[in-house]
């Protein structure tokens, strides 16, 4: 991580605990959370990896997962199995959705779920370059960086929430369903995004895939507010970007 980007996530909660001088918070309370805004830019490896594997658990808890004997699991399975279940070292754990949104999301603990409404709308070969495009943010520390972000929003509501002495509380299951979709709904910058896609276009070249999927499938994805359906590239962009790709491994 760039040692500006780190100051920005120590900042954060820090700028919020000032705001709040004129509620009912004592010193001590605010030292606790700018030591906490210190431990979400400093988050360990390990640590990032077991708040992404909770805050994933309780997405699925709330969310309706597709049984292994679905179709939709069953097609997934065998979309994947050219994929590999193994990104740098990390164990990739592949589950469903059932639901009409179009999305699709990794952890940085390798935890990605596929939205149903994704699959639907979608060809084999269009949902691999998707998925290499998710793994693409956690490979490259994208997902990483979006925890700790979101982790520090987390922190900066709880200090907003409390008064007097109250301590800060630890992350409840709420706070962890609100923490996985901080996560899930990240705004990746421009640069983080044409690397993932320019990640997945490798990685799909290198595992022998067909990485013009992931250019048609930029083509029916459009914009939104969601990673995958990020505006920032454009989707029109991004897809002109891998068939230039394309082409230039074809002369």
């Amino acid at each position: 991580m760039k040692k500006h980007q780190k100051t920005l996530l120590v900042a954060l909660p820090l700028v919020a605990a000032m705001s709040l001088t004129g509620c009912n918070m004592n010193p001590d309370d605010l030292a606790n959370l700018g030591m906490k805004g210190l431990k979400a830019a400093t988050l360990s490896d390990d640590e990032v990896k077991q708040l992404s594997k909770d805050s994933c658990a309780q997405m699925d808890a709330e969310s309706k997962v597709a049984s292994a004997n679905s179709a939709y699991s069953k097609r997934l399975k065998r979309i994947v199995k050219s994929l590999g279940n193994r990104i740098d070292g990390t164990p990739i754990n592949y589950k469903v959705y059932i639901t009409k949104d179009v999305n699709a999301w990794a952890m940085a603990n390798g935890c990605v779920r596929v939205y149903s409404g994704l699959m639907d709308l979608m060809t084999d070969n269009e949902i691999q370059g998707v998925l290499g495009h998710e793994l693409g943010h956690v490979a490259l520390g994208h997902s990483k960086k979006a925890i700790q972000v979101a982790y520090a929003t987390e922190i900066a509501q709880d200090a907003a929430a409390a008064s007097g002495n109250a301590a800060i509380a630890s992350i409840s299951k709420s706070k962890l369903g609100a923490l996985a979709k901080a996560v899930i709904n990240s705004q990746f910058s421009q640069k983080q995004e044409q690397d993932a896609d320019n990640y997945s276009f490798d990685f799909l070249v290198q595992k022998k895939i067909n990485p013009a999927g992931l250019a048609t499938a930029f083509d029916k994805l459009g914009g939104g507010d969601s990673s995958i359906l990020s505006s920032h590239p454009s989707s029109k962009s991004r897809a002109e970007n891998i068939r230039k790709k394309l082409a230039e491994i074809k002369r």
